[in-house]
């Protein structure tokens, strides 16, 4: 393994968040670099030979180039196997935490992504509407998962991948102005996951290329 400090080639919000925050947890030191995707800056030579597919975050660690969120945290917890583990241990509970990183990776976000791209030809309240309705179809699954699984966190009391996808997906809910009284387990565990100090770091808010809306 390399002994060179991770590089993460990421932006203040969206999917980033995942790995900072999962370094984070792992207490892994790495430098941050910003790729404005405002401004198309993934698609600039540079970054495309790091990463061919012109996408973030990518991680630069032990001499390779990783990318996708899913992969790079299942990597991270493998090749760092110290606490915490970030996938359980338990054959059901792995698949759970799964699930719910599923969920939020191949449903929500995908999803929102086309309707955001095709605001212009929607109008703006057909788009507000379809975004409402995706996202609510997201928490209202994770929220039946949570009825079964749930301790202090998403996955019994150990912070797992599911609290990972599951901390950027509520700050895009409260961005859209949904109401989460209506999904108790999640606002209990979001509740308490928000007071981490490895949340509150990894923030947009907090990073240096945050822009405020």
């Amino acid at each position: 393994m390399s002994l060179n400090k991770p590089i993460l080639w990421n932006f203040y919000r969206g999917a980033s968040w995942r790995v900072r925050l999962a370094l984070s947890l792992k207490k892994i030191d790495f430098e941050y670099k910003s790729v404005n995707i405002d401004k198309g800056e993934q698609f600039s030579k540079e970054y495309e030979k790091i990463n061919p597919n012109n996408e973030i975050p990518t991680l630069q660690i032990d001499g390779y180039n990783l990318s996708q969120t899913m992969p790079i945290i299942e990597y991270l917890d493998e090749t760092r196997s110290f606490e915490p583990r970030l996938l359980p241990g338990d054959s059901y509970h792995r698949c759970k935490a799964r699930s719910i990183a599923e969920i939020i990776n191949s449903g929500m976000q995908p999803y929102q992504k086309i309707v955001k791209r095709l605001g212009k030809e929607l109008g703006e309240e057909e788009k507000t509407k379809r975004l409402e309705m995706s996202t609510k179809k997201t928490l209202k699954a994770i929220e039946a998962i949570l009825a079964e699984t749930s301790g202090i966190y998403c996955i019994g009391d150990g912070i797992t991948i599911a609290d990972i996808f599951l901390v950027p997906a509520v700050y895009t809910t409260r961005l859209q102005k949904i109401n989460l009284n209506e999904y108790p387990n999640i606002l209990k565990v979001i509740d308490r996951l928000d007071q981490l100090p490895e949340v509150i770091r990894t923030h947009p808010k907090n990073q240096v290329d945050f822009q405020p809306n």
